[in-house]
């Protein structure tokens, strides 16, 4: 049996339960865990092996916040591998959020109620900080650090005789209010959180628009709210666990509280199983949990035009070229100044 090899980007939470479910279904896979923690993701990796000890599993290290550290983890990964049949595209922050009081007392109390809670629209507000690559944190981390990666990885992901996939990691909460093309990296916004998820939605349309001719396809899913470290940033564990007789309540409305890290994995252990020249470019698949505590997938078709999506692509092109650039400048001031020495 041929051996697919994973690029699995989450050392906790979704990322590792993925992990598990995906080497409990089959440990001949050879799974690269791509963490920005060392020691967190070499606990992990014996974590795994503890479970399944025949498994391939491997480390390589790169932080999508830091696009040197994607060029090098790109260059280790070109080394390995000949070919990747899935990445999961799963790293992602939500730096300082805070949770609108108002809008959360007036939603309590509207006939969005339901959807409120299963969407958090209007409830989020984030802070957001500029990185050593100049570019919105929230931005560069959960949207450009991954299209940097695909580019660099497209040599082992094009390969029109067997396809390879994308499974981006989503949100119910990827809202076309809160993205424009003109400030794509959300700067002058208060929910940048919202803005990449749709912006990843953008983009993984667009892939598939450029790339299915060469065998490359991409899909977004959406995990629902899991207990993970992103929630706990929101409301600390204590406050969850005082909540939750009234979310176990709630999903017999809305099925969108998987609360597990396990369940929020449903729909991207789903998809890993489908062929991926089959499945609807358009659609989002979502990790679904019933008030019994039963997983299922549902489907929903996302709020945005191909067109759009093509110019975004257009313009995360734009800002790869200015960067490699500035990368290439700098790097002939260093040798510059080294030569004078």
């Amino acid at each position: 049996m041929r051996k697919h090899k994973l690029d699995c980007v989450s050392s906790n939470g979704i990322g590792l339960a993925l992990c598990k479910r995906l080497l409990a279904e089959d440990d001949e896979l050879h799974l690269c865990l791509a963490c920005r923690n060392r020691n967190k993701a070499e606990a992990v990796h014996a974590t795994l092996l503890a479970s399944h000890p025949t498994a391939e599993v491997t480390i390589v290290q790169v932080d999508v916040s830091n696009l040197q550290s994607v060029f090098r983890a790109s260059k280790e990964l070109k080394q390995r591998f000949q070919r990747l049949d899935c990445i999961y595209l799963n790293a992602g922050i939500m730096p300082n959020p805070q949770l609108n009081i108002k809008a959360l007392f007036f939603g309590l109390f509207s006939r969005k109620v339901i959807h409120m809670f299963s969407t958090a629209e209007g409830l989020l507000t984030q802070g957001d900080k500029i990185t050593a690559d100049g570019l919105q944190e929230v931005f560069e981390t959960n949207v450009f650090g991954h299209f940097i990666l695909i580019r660099e990885l497209e040599p082992l992901l094009c390969h029109s005789d067997s396809p390879s996939q994308l499974i981006w990691t989503s949100s119910r909460n990827a809202r076309k209010s809160n993205f424009s093309l003109e400030d794509f990296q959300h700067s002058k916004g208060k929910e940048p959180y919202s803005s990449s998820k749709y912006a990843t939605d953008l983009l993984s349309v667009a892939l598939n628009r450029n790339f299915n001719q060469q065998g490359l396809y991409s899909n977004v899913v959406c995990p629902g709210t899991a207990l993970t470290n992103l929630t706990y940033g929101i409301l600390p564990p204590f406050i969850w666990t005082l909540l939750m007789p009234a979310i176990l309540l709630l999903r017999f409305f809305a099925n969108a509280f998987t609360l597990t890290p396990y369940n929020g994995t449903e729909a991207l252990v789903w998809l890993f199983h489908q062929k991926p020249e089959s499945l609807n470019p358009l659609i989002k698949y979502l990790s679904a949990t019933t008030g019994f505590g039963r997983n299922y997938i549902m489907t929903q078709k996302m709020d945005l035009d191909e067109d759009t999506a093509e110019k975004f692509y257009q313009k995360l092109l734009e800002l790869e070229k200015h960067i490699r650039v500035t990368i290439q400048k700098t790097d002939n001031q260093a040798g510059h100044s080294g030569s004078c020495l």
